[in-house]
């Protein structure tokens, strides 16, 4: 394997990402945050690179082998968040691949769209991509715990008329072990109700032993008092986070807010966060930003160049960069 880069609590390997995770130590990680290329959506121009298979079934089973290997370096309290968008039938065969390379270099690395993917299934269909992976993933012996629910308010808009526009993507939070570091507190939201309204609802509830109400919401006694948490109320699983522009390149960029949500709640202080599809090294970015250690795998090295020169150097971490070849 090759470590593109290594200092600062950052290691970066360039490489294939199975092969590389396969070199990786028993549980040496305690979170891995990750989205990885959709299928069948884009030609980022490499050979080997997840996303372009033959089938949905295909495409899971290499999802399904990766993350194995991702559970066997995670630590019995570690969590695994995934993110992953879904695919339509459009029909025939993927079409464009003689000239995607060359396309994609005078793009400026931000990948090439996909207009047709391969599938057995009628022309039209929403292929449920994310959630087959997640049963997959199930299937494997991870705990799927949470279904989040991405919701996109500038999502791209589209032309399409007989469907209505995608909003959302999923995020799926996983265990390792039924118990697992986990820390609400740190991803607590604003109360929306002021603390006098809450201190009267809560008197009714009390006094009455019925339920009171907040904002036209029902609450019971019970849950009255996690509701009065000082640092706020559980953030949910839906996610009300826009996208973000990144003009660097790199086409397939997720908001900054959903890795730090997600290491601040499912990365013990002071931990290792690991990204095996570390792209423009958003995870890595929000790693620094919570001190955690970072672990990034890229099979485009490209890509590990662009998260040096840009997100990763936001943290102001890095003087040089090393490239070392270890076996």
């Amino acid at each position: 394997m090759t470590i593109h880069y290594d200092a600062n609590g950052v290691t970066l390997y360039h490489g294939d990402a199975l092969t590389i995770m396969k070199s990786l130590p028993d549980a040496s990680v305690n979170c891995c945050v990750t989205s990885p290329p959709y299928f069948g959506l884009r030609d980022y121009g490499v050979d080997g690179q997840l996303g372009l298979e033959a089938s949905p079934a295909e495409y899971v089973e290499n999802q399904r082998a990766l993350f194995n290997q991702v559970r066997r370096v995670l630590a019995d309290d570690g969590t695994l968040w995934l993110n992953l968008g879904d695919s339509f039938v459009a029909g025939g065969s993927m079409t464009g691949t003689a000239s995607m390379r060359q396309r994609l270099n005078n793009s400026h690395l931000r990948g090439v769209v996909v207009t047709r993917g391969r599938s057995s299934l009628p022309v039209k269909n929403l292929m449920g991509i994310p959630w087959r992976v997640a049963f997959a993933l199930q299937d494997d012996g991870w705990i799927l715990r949470n279904a989040i629910v991405w919701h996109k308010p500038n999502g791209m808009p589209t032309s399409v008329t007989d469907r209505l526009a995608t909003k959302y993507e999923m995020v799926f939070m996983f265990s390792k072990s039924t118990r697992y570091w986990f820390n609400l507190d740190a991803v607590r939201q604003p109360a929306k109700s002021s603390p006098e309204e809450y201190a009267r609802a809560g008197k009714s509830v009390r006094a009455n032993h019925r339920l009171g109400e907040i904002n036209g919401s029902k609450i019971g006694a019970k849950s009255f008092a996690a509701d009065m948490n000082p640092l706020g109320v559980n953030p949910g699983d839906v996610w009300t986070i826009a996208t973000q522009p990144f003009s660097e390149a790199h086409f397939a960029t997720f908001p900054l807010a959903i890795p730090s949500r997600a290491i601040q709640a499912g990365c013990k202080p002071g931990g290792t966060v690991l990204d095996p599809f570390s792209g423009s090294g958003t995870t890595g970015l929000a790693s620094a930003n919570h001190d955690r250690k970072y672990i990034g795998i890229d099979i485009n090295i490209e890509y590990l160049d662009l998260s040096l020169r840009t997100r990763l150097a936001q943290q102001n971490l890095f003087a040089t960069e090393t490239t070392t070849d270890a076996t």
